[in-house]
């Protein structure tokens, strides 16, 4: 399932979101296309540099834990965090204001990272602490988190994928956000039960992000959302 765009209005340009998406598309086009690995490793994150199991490779990690969430892996990684982004962020931006909105975006992607580097350094291999995490989809998810709150009976339109075929329906926010969080706990649960060896959805990011997303959306909330158009 892919949003297409929901139908809840904002009473301001979301400034932020559209800035953060920008700033996300400069740094693939401009940084990391010319030279992909490089790039990955100055300023990606690697979770066995926070405890010192293996040589620093780039930038430190206090560094690279905020640069990497303006890094991506392919087209397909960052087309697709972008389009969630500026569907769910900007009504998210509206409840919170822009500075709010900001830190709140940011701290959600540290939370990701720091729940990611928890479990990978306590299930996963020492092979696998070494790859490199990166992508915005930690801090993305944290928007989902605080959208989920805010408009749970807003309306996504959303493409349905049946193997060659697909269509377009309207479905509530909760259904949509619901199914990705559950999505991401099944798979959460099932790279627990097999670790992966060498890398993969950083999905442990996907439920840090939403878990602070989920509790707190109104610390930083200031005001209520508008209603949905219809």
């Amino acid at each position: 399932m892919f949003p297409i765009r929901d139908n809840v209005p904002t009473r301001r340009f979301p400034i932020v979101t559209l800035g953060l998406i920008v700033a996300n598309v400069l740094v693939w086009l401009l940084y990391q296309v010319p030279d992909l690995e490089g790039s990955v490793n100055e300023l990606a994150f690697h979770p066995c540099e926070v405890e010192r199991s293996c040589p620093v490779v780039g930038e430190n990690w206090p560094l690279t834990a905020f640069t990497s969430m303006f890094m991506h892996g392919d087209w397909l990684h960052i087309g697709g965090n972008m389009l969630f982004l500026w569907i769910f962020g900007n009504n998210v931006e509206d409840a919170m204001g822009r500075v709010r909105y900001l830190v709140f975006y940011l701290l959600g992607g540290l939370a990701a990272t720091a729940l990611q580097t928890a479990i990978t350094l306590q299930t996963a291999s020492d092979q696998a602490a070494q790859i490199p995490n990166l992508g915005a989809s930690g801090a993305i998810s944290a928007v989902l988190g605080a959208y989920f709150v805010l408009l749970p009976r807003a309306r996504v339109l959303t493409a349905i994928f049946l193997v060659v075929i697909f269509f377009l329906r309207e479905i509530p926010a909760f259904f949509f956000l619901g199914f990705y969080f559950l999505y991401q706990a099944y798979e959460a649960n099932f790279q627990l039960q097999r670790p992966p060896a060498e890398g993969g959805v950083a999905v442990f990011a996907h439920i840090g992000g939403i878990v602070f997303g989920l509790l707190l959306v109104k610390v930083f909330q200031t005001r209520q959302p508008l209603r949905p158009a219809y």
